[in-house]
């Protein structure tokens, strides 16, 4: 692999643009401390031809949101017979749509909020009636960073949430507000790394608190019992399997009364300053080059 040319595949089309230019460089910098001739490509709507001037032989994949973790550049990467990281084309674009992915939770008998949703071309005001108990959460269903979700405590809420959300994305997903604590499992070739625990300054872990240095306290392990703990690390594992991701993935939870709810799936995790998967790695013993570097590893065209 060392002498093999890699393409760290970063910033894309995606609202999340940003977040993946943060994630690409810094992953670009990991690899080549590690001895890698790797080389930043910024992705683009030509990206064949991207690839090809680059010479990129294998594709370390650090896009966030859509056209980069919804399986279309994975799938694009496979007509090319590039080597990429990270989950295939079927687990990338289940796992980015949280009503496909919560169905299959259910199918799996993982717990998670009870929920409705709309699809294209569904009435957004007959999604409305449905809703009959509040507090609520609503959200674009394949969005990522916390783009477009709500907290509905009130009927004029709700109404006003599910518009932002349609604007956003034709599918809107409105799930059970639970209280309790925000917790993240990363999950890494399969093993589960230590539980963070969330703790925005805010009170909501929105886009600000996600990736403001200083807005949110992480909690590492988080501070709950042995048994949950390994319930909720159990959990994450099998939802990344049921899905069939690959490299590494974060599962996202809400943890009360020694209770869990798998809320969402993350194939493609944040790798900046702020990010969860890093911090979790660093408390099991592995810095972030190794982390980078392992991820690159499993690069692989049979997903």
């Amino acid at each position: 692999m060392l002498q093999k040319k890699i393409g760290v595949l970063l910033g894309g089309l995606s609202a999340e643009r940003e977040i993946s230019l943060k994630t690409g460089r810094a992953c670009l910098q990991a690899l080549q401390q590690r001895g890698y001739r790797a080389v930043a490509v910024d992705v683009g709507h030509d990206l064949p031809a991207q690839l090809k001037e680059a010479g990129v032989e294998v594709a370390f994949v650090a896009l966030h949101g859509r056209f980069g973790e919804d399986g279309r550049v994975q799938g694009l990467l496979e007509m090319l017979q590039i080597p990429y990281t990270g989950s295939g084309v079927l687990a990338s674009s289940m796992a980015i749509d949280k009503v496909i992915t919560k169905q299959l939770l259910i199918y799996h008998e993982l717990p998670t909020p009870e929920f409705d949703f709309m699809r294209p071309g569904d009435s957004s005001v007959s999604l409305f009636e449905r809703c009959k108990h509040l507090p609520l959460v609503v959200k674009p269903s394949r969005e990522g960073s916390t783009i477009g979700i709500s907290i509905a405590h009130s009927r004029e809420a709700l109404r006003h949430g599910i518009d932002t959300a349609a604007a956003l994305d034709g599918t809107v997903l409105v799930e059970d507000f639970i209280a309790g604590s925000e917790l993240t499992v990363s999950v890494l070739n399969g093993a589960a790394l230590p539980i963070i625990q969330i703790v925005p300054k805010g009170g909501f872990y929105d886009y600000h608190a996600k990736y403001t240095a200083g807005e949110t306290e992480y909690l590492l392990p988080a501070p709950i019992d042995a048994a949950s703990t390994q319930r909720i690390q159990q959990a994450a594992v099998d939802a990344c399997r049921a899905l069939g991701c690959r490299g590494a993935a974060r599962v996202d939870f809400m943890f009360r009364e020694r209770e869990y709810y798998c809320l969402e799936v993350n194939t493609i995790p944040g790798m900046t300053e702020t990010s969860l998967l890093p911090k979790a790695a660093a408390e099991d013993g592995i810095d972030f080059p190794e982390l980078v570097e392992r991820i690159l590893l499993d690069a692989d065209l049979d997903k």
